[in-house]
C-alpha cells in the first residue's frame, strides 16, 4: 500500500470522527436543553395551578365567614382547579386539596354566630391552606 493512501485515509477518518463527535455533542446538548425547558414549563404550570387554588380557596373561605352556601355553584371554580391539579400534582397535594375543600364546605355549613364569637377560630382551623402550602413547597423544592 502506498504511503500517500495511508495518510489520506488517516486524514479522512480523523475528519469523519471529529464531525461525528461534534454531531453527537450537539444532539446531546439539544436534548438536555429540551428536557430542561420541559421541566421548567411543568414547574411553572404547577406553580400557577397552586397559586390559582390558593386564591380561589382563600376567596371562598373568606366568603364562608359571612355567608351560608346558598348557591353551590360558588364552589365550581375550586373544583375545576382541583381537577387540573389531579393531572399534574402528586397524591400528597391532591389529598391536601381535598382537606382544604372539606374545611371550606364545613365553614359554609357552620353556624355564623360561632364565627362571630370566636368559637370556630382555634389553632390551624382558620389557616386552612397551611397543609396545602407546605405540601406544595415540599414538592416544588424537589423539582
Amino acid at each position: 500500500m502506498n504511503v500517500g493512501y495511508v495518510s489520506a485515509f488517516a486524514a479522512l477518518s480523523g475528519s469523519a470522527i471529529g464531525a461525528l463527535a461534534s454531531l453527537a455533542t450537539t444532539w446531546m446538548t439539544q436534548r438536555f436543553q429540551d428536557r430542561a425547558q420541559r421541566l421548567a414549563q411543568t414547574l411553572g404550570r404547577r406553580e400557577r395551578l397552586y397559586d390559582d387554588f390558593i386564591d380561589e380557596a382563600s376567596r371562598l373561605f373568606g366568603d364562608a365567614f359571612t355567608h351560608q352556601l346558598e348557591d353551590p355553584s360558588k364552589m365550581v371554580g375550586l373544583y375545576a382547579i382541583r381537577s387540573k391539579l389531579m393531572l399534574f400534582a402528586s397524591p400528597c397535594i391532591i389529598a391536601e386539596s381535598d382537606v382544604v375543600m372539606e374545611r371550606i364546605a364545613k365553614a359554609y355549613q357552620a353556624d355564623l354566630a360561632g364565627f362571630e364569637t370566636g368559637e370556630h377560630v382555634e389553632g390551624d382551623r382558620v389557616d386552612v391552606l397551611r397543609g396545602f402550602a407546605e405540601a406544595c413547597r415540599a414538592e416544588l423544592s424537589l423539582a
